[in-house]
């Protein structure tokens, strides 16, 4: 119990003491920090002067730096104020000069133009006099001379004209000269590259097929009783059967050369099989017409992948195998155009032009010569008709119009092409033509050359390769020479169908004949 209440107590005490304790604590804490609050108030006090002591210090410097600002600006103004007043007053100066000047100068030309314009007065008088002085000279020259003033002048016109003509015909000549050499050397070099690159063999053929037969009785058999046989046979066919003395050979003549194929054909078939009668006759003539049709269709097709072509029409492929039956001077026209096919494409390979259709235009350049005798023109204008229906482009086209210079080539293809066909129909052996026709190319070539002022006379030599035209010396002089011969050329290049090249040679020659006696 006693100890109980002994706890109490201290435990009462000790509280006690922690109150005190506390109260101790808080009163010594209340005194720092009071003393801390009147060091800092007195602190505060002593910052605030001190700010407000450097602030009037800053504040008359600033103060004086500004009124320094101020002067120095000033003076620098005035300074600048006076540089621009002086330099104003240079330039009212300098002004009042050039106006002084002006004045002066304007004076100066007052008195130069009336100077100048008694100057004037005295020239225009002595215009007056030169123009009377003149014109009684030239009444003068003209009584001496004998020519008034209009024929003087037609004179040295005259002369002139001959001074230019010569002038011009020689420039004419040199430039023909230089650019025919240069022209030569280099088409001579593509020209004989695509020769060598393209090698053909060329036969001539000709209008009429010789048939062999077995034996001289079936002549007679082919004639049938009273040449119902042969009549049928050259009714159905279209051609003439020539049969001659010629032993064991029957000649089957025709300008349609796809005729002449058929009726060849039908009559081996008959020999061989020995029935010979105008039924048997009509039938044959049938089956070989739709065998030459497929063959035609076959070698058009041959021709195609041969030149390496390609995509063409089908109807357009049949008339290329048409080709294989025509002729030109007795050359074979398919194998022409696919030997200028090669050519051209040789020729475009070596100008850096389109081979492709180099190639095609030139397989195609003579594709209107299929055509039948039904349709009229020429085989220039057919063929253009025919390619633009199956849908040729428009360079194909004009390489077709142009080839044999009934227009203008206008396209690298087109020239390529004119040359390619003309190195074909050129070759050595590649053509030929019969006497009637050579002989009338011949009188045609002399006829335009004589047809021209001042020719005296003309002769085709070298197979038509040259003509040599004389003419008068009193008429044509040696520079009209030059331009003659340039202008029948032309006409030649015009009228004339002719394959290669012509020479055209002028000859003028001037004989003085007199007599010793």
């Amino acid at each position: 119990m006693k100890l109980g209440i002994a706890i109490t107590i201290i435990i009462v005490a000790a509280v006690l003491f922690a109150i005190i304790g506390f109260i101790a604590g808080a009163a010594y804490r209340k005194k720092t920090a009071e003393a801390k609050i009147g060091s800092a108030k007195e602190e505060a006090t002593r910052i605030i002067n001190q700010a407000m002591t450097t602030a009037e210090q800053k504040k008359k410097e600033a103060i004086l730096e500004a009124k320094d600002e101020i002067h120095k600006q000033r003076s620098e103004t005035e300074k600048d104020l006076r540089e621009r007043r002086a330099e104003v007053q240079r330039q009212e100066h300098r002004l009042i000069q050039k106006e002084e000047n002006i004045d002066k100068k304007t004076d100066a030309l007052e008195k130069k133009e009336e100077i100048l314009a008694e100057k004037i007065s005295v020239a225009e008088n002595k215009i007056a006099e030169v123009e009377t002085m003149k014109k009684s000279q030239l009444e003068m020259l003209e009584k001496i001379s004998g020519y008034s003033k209009e024929q003087a002048k037609a004179t040295l016109l005259s002369q002139l004209e001959e001074t230019l003509e010569h002038e011009k015909a020689v420039r004419v000549l040199d430039y023909k000269e230089r650019l025919k050499d240069e022209a030569d050397n280099i088409a001579r070099e593509y020209i004989t590259t695509a020769i060598q690159r393209c090698a053909a063999d060329h036969a001539a053929e000709a209008t009429v097929s010789v048939v062999a037969l077995p034996n001289d009785e079936m002549k007679g058999r082919i004639i049938g009783r009273e040449g119902r046989n042969i009549r049928a046979i050259e009714q159905i066919t279209g051609v003439d059967l020539i049969i001659d003395d010629t032993p064991e050979a029957i000649t089957v003549s025709c300008f349609d050369p796809v005729r002449r194929e058929i009726a060849r054909m039908t009559l081996e078939r008959l020999i061989s099989d020995g029935r010979i009668h105008p039924a048997r006759i009509e039938e044959t003539v049938e089956k070989c017409k739709r065998e030459v049709e497929a063959t035609i269709k076959q070698t058009g097709e041959r021709a195609v992948v041969d030149a390496g072509v390609g995509n063409i029409h089908p109807e357009l492929v049949k008339l290329l195998g048409r080709l294989r039956y025509r002729t030109s001077y007795g050359q074979n026209v398919l194998n022409h155009s696919l030997e200028v096919s090669y050519i051209s494409g040789l020729l475009a390979e070596e100008l850096g032009a389109d081979v492709k259709l180099a190639k095609r235009a030139g397989l195609l350049h003579d594709i209107g010569k299929s055509i039948d005798h039904e349709y009229e023109g020429t085989h220039v204008q057919l063929g253009v008709e025919f390619a633009k229906k199956y849908k040729e482009n428009d360079n194909i086209l004009h390489a077709i119009q142009a080839h044999h210079g009934d227009v203008e080539p206008k396209t690298v293809v087109a020239y390529i092409v004119q040359a390619a066909d003309a190195i074909s129909a050129a070759r050595p052996g590649a053509r030929r033509e019969n006497i009637e026709n050579y002989i009338k190319r011949l009188e045609k070539l002399e006829e335009i050359a004589t047809s021209f002022d001042g020719v005296d006379t003309s002769f085709a030599i070298q197979a038509g390769r040259e003509v040599r035209i004389l003419v008068k010396p009193e008429q044509v002089s040696d520079d009209k020479m030059v331009l003659l011969a340039h202008d029948i050329a032309a006409k030649i290049e015009s009228e004339l169908e002719y394959p290669g090249q012509i020479k055209v040679n002028v000859v003028r020659e001037s004989r003085a004949t007199d007599y010793a006696k």
